[in-house]
């Protein structure tokens, strides 16, 4: 937000120049800092237009004279078509400069001698383009320097406030704080109540005073559509930030700016019957003035007439209600606004505007009046017309909301002792009300407009900073520290350091990716545009951790880090019913060489297997099936599971993606849910049994597109508490099976910790496994009608 600070210096006179003064709020917790705006445009005066005749020779061009002040008429050349005669406009005189450091001198153009030129705001500095000369106030005093008429000679201040100080996103909240800050006294300018002299007023309805608490409104008649901002009003909204618009929304802007109150103005004309204040109905549309047309909710807050809505109330009007040029009468509203009813319309919405960015944070809730009759006096002057009675309803005066201040809390925080008639000063300088509560403390009641101010360490901190940090020393304070428990590692805390233990480094992306290669990664998911973007290439919230840790091997890699192992533990997102929903999920890229470099083994570049190895160390209950996914290569990636459901993907990156995003080489890329992590049971080491085990090998004959994953899971299932290890050791395709079939050999070891197992416990074991497959994959033994069970010792059957 930026406010001219020959404005604020119209409410308060700190003594301070204007860097002190941004230093000093700075310091206090508002975020500022001073920046000159303003020229001193020496030579540059007020003038007139008397005469406008053609150019003899360009048919664009026109000779203007023009009374500078200076005794006599210039002569000046001048291609703006909205010169004309009577209009005052800014005249350069000769031996000038402009801001971009032009030189004003005599010439000569097509034949014609100029004296000087006739200036555009942009020439002047004041804005970034225009389409003619600047127009002044038709009782600009010729021969006056524009710098003066127009009060050039000043400094803004920019503020980067924090979203609890909406009470300071003004003039008069400004002002109000400075004043706090130097502890001297600031001053509203007079602002009298409007003169009421039509009759005519509309009614209001409230649904609910929780979503509008206070609500003032009037008509104004008759007033004057061709009146023209004056030049005060249009630098002091231009120094702002905004664009002149028309006399009556740039006195509502105005008013917003000076006092804090968003206001709104209707074309009365287009305003059938009362005023209704209250929820949209399902469905419901309305045509904003940002020419959007969103389709509403029962959550949603709108005014509206008997007939339409007119205004999606607190953020944005509606367009067929708007003010125009041909408006002849308003209604002007001035209301509070529930901020968090507000707040969640505009956000789910996405639509800005200055009046919910000041809603949002909390408007004083006894402001609606005074606003709306400074409001009615600018209209009443600029443009005239007649006011008629004010319209009031709800809350006229908000209940007082009180805290408790005890002196031992504030001495306790600050570490320092702040005599107690300081601490009420400091206060009573925020308009704070202070009561005495015997000799431990205070009860404060708050002002409206300080919606932060709701806990007994906020008065604390207001104590502080106002009193001045760098008042209070810095010593070392004896205190008795208990040792304090030892908080319990989170999942993610686990994982992280399992990994750096296998030689991973972990790396933190933005969430924010460009949408291209987010594409190519996972062209399955929806992409998620963000409102206000950082850059083209950070549009789209992550689907994957994926896009991030390519990033990151990429850049580590171009210095000369050719193995590289990464991960990231973070928040992916995903629009799930027209919602987005967050999943925390695990990601890791492996590139390079499996092993750093050696003598001891053979170089290889790390494959599928070693990140499979890598994952299950990290959990012993995860099922690999191998599956087609469109950014992994095929043939090379699994589907990985927890407890049977899907969990996350590994496998290595698509030649195609290789290629297209020109990589050096193709890693190996992991993506996992943490939650389904957090579920999986964790390899625990376990005391060995004093016992020998016995071992029974299965060559089994099931289909090819049969998963040895699937084996594995049906056998550990029903080989009972004796089957300790189950795994595949090797698997067969060729001579002597059929078609579409494979041999898997599978290894099963059973073993008990209290006592030796007999051939005949061991035996029902395999044989229960055998039924089992049999029924589950269709699994049959290899070989002889025996079942290729060995039936004694740990000898194996045939593969």
């Amino acid at each position: 937000m930026k406010l001219s600070i020959h404005w604020l210096r119209e409410w308060v006179k700190p003594r301070a120049n204007d860097a002190a003064l941004a230093e000093k709020l700075t310091m206090a917790g508002l975020e500022c800092e001073a920046e000159a705006t303003g020229h001193a445009l020496p030579g540059i005066l007020v003038g007139q237009i008397v005469k406008v005749s053609p150019h003899p020779q360009a048919d664009r061009l026109r000779v203007c004279e023009v009374d500078a002040g200076t005794g006599a008429l210039l002569t000046i050349v001048c291609g703006a078509a909205n010169a004309r005669e009577g209009m005052k406009a800014p005249v350069a005189t000769v031996g000038s400069r402009l801001p971009d450091g032009t030189k004003i001198a005599r010439a000569a153009l097509r034949g014609v001698d100029s004296a000087g030129m006739l200036c555009s705001a942009k020439e002047l500095g004041l804005a970034e383009k225009s389409d003619g000369l600047l127009e002044l106030d038709a009782d600009a005093k010729v021969g006056a320097p524009v710098a003066q008429h127009l009060a050039l000679e000043d400094s803004t201040l920019v503020l980067e406030l924090t979203p609890n100080r909406g009470d300071c996103l003004s003039i008069l909240g400004l002002a109000r704080e400075t004043a706090a800050i130097y502890g001297v006294p600031y001053k509203r300018p007079a602002m009298p109540a409007a003169k009421v002299t039509s009759a005519r007023r509309l009614a209001v309805k409230l649904d609910d005073r929780k979503d509008c608490a206070h609500y003032a409104g009037r008509v104004i008649e008759g007033i004057d559509n061709s009146a023209r901002t004056p030049d005060w009003m249009r630098e002091r909204l231009r120094r702002s930030g905004h664009r002149c618009i028309h006399p009556v929304v740039d006195v509502t802007h105005y008013v917003m700016l000076e006092l804090g109150q968003p206001l709104h103005a209707f074309d009365g004309s287009k305003v059938e019957g009362d005023i209704h204040v209250r929820r949209a109905k399902d469905s419901e549309t309305l045509r904003l003035l940002n020419e959007s047309t969103p389709v509403l909710t029962g959550a949603d807050l709108l005014i509206a007439d008997e007939a339409r809505p007119l205004a999606l109330a607190g953020i944005m009007g509606g367009s067929l209600s708007g003010v125009s040029a041909t408006t002849r009468d308003i209604f002007l509203e001035s209301a509070v606004f529930s901020p968090e009813r507000v707040a969640a319309t505009g956000r789910r919405l996405r639509i800005p505007s200055d009046a919910l960015y000041r809603f949002e944070r909390g408007v004083d809730p006894t402001l609606q009046r005074v606003a709306l009759e400074r409001a009615t006096g600018l209209i009443l002057a600029i443009c005239g017309g007649s006011a008629g009675p004010v319209t009031e309803t709800g809350a006229l005066k908000p209940k007082a909301f009180e805290v408790k201040l005890r002196r031992e809390k504030l001495d306790g925080l600050l570490g320092h002792d702040i005599p107690g008639t300081d601490v009420e000063k400091l206060l009573t300088r925020l308009e704070i009300k202070l009561r005495r509560q015997g000799k431990g403390g205070w009860v404060c009641t708050i002002p409206g407009h300080r919606y932060d101010l709701r806990l007994e360490v906020d008065l604390v901190e207001e104590v502080a900073r106002l009193y001045g940090y760098d008042r209070i020393p810095a010593r070392p304070y004896p205190a008795l520290l208990p040792p304090a428990a030892v908080p319990e590692r989170t999942a993610a805390q686990i994982l992280r350091e399992r990994l750096v233990g296998r030689g991973y480094f972990e790396a933190v992306t933005y969430s924010f990716v460009d949408a291209g290669l987010q594409k190519k990664l996972a062209p399955d998911a929806t992409p998620i545009p963000l409102d206000y973007p950082l850059a083209d290439t950070m549009a789209h919230l992550r689907t994957s951790l994926w896009s991030g840790l390519i990033g990151a091997w990429l850049y580590n890699r171009q210095r000369q880090q050719k193995r590289l192992r990464l991960f990231e533990v973070g928040v992916c997102f995903a629009e799930v019913a027209g919602e987005v929903q967050e999943t925390e999920r695990l990601g890791l890229l492996a590139a390079g060489p499996a092993l750093p470099e050696q003598w001891g083994s053979p170089a290889r570049p790390v494959d599928f297997y070693d990140v499979k190895a890598d994952l299950e160390a990290l959990s012993g209950d995860l099922g690999f099936e191998a599956a087609a996914h469109p950014a992994l290569h095929p043939g090379q990636s699994a589907r990985i599971s927890v407890g049977g459901k899907p969990a996350g993907w590994l496998g290595v990156l698509h030649p195609q993606l290789v290629q297209s995003l020109d990589l050096p080489e193709a890693p190996v890329l992991l993506e996992l849910d943490v939650s389904a992590l957090k579920s999986a049971a964790v390899p625990r080491p376990q005391a060995p049994s004093e016992f020998p085990s016995s071992r029974r090998d299965l060559a089994l004959v099931l289909k090819e597109a049969i998963p040895a994953a699937a084996v594995l899971e049906h056998a550990k299932a029903s080989g009972g508490a004796l089957l300790g290890a189950c795994s595949v050791f090797d698997v067969y395709r060729g001579a002597g099976l059929p078609n579409g079939f494979k041999s898997v050999a599978l290894s099963l070891i059973f073993q008990d910790n209290s006592r030796t197992l007999t051939d005949e416990e061991v035996d029902a074991a395999v044989k229960a496994v055998v039924q089992c497959l049999q029924a589950a994959v269709g699994a049959s033994i290899r070989g002889e009608n025996s079942g290729g069970v060995d039936q004694g010792g740990t000898g194996r059957s045939a593969v």
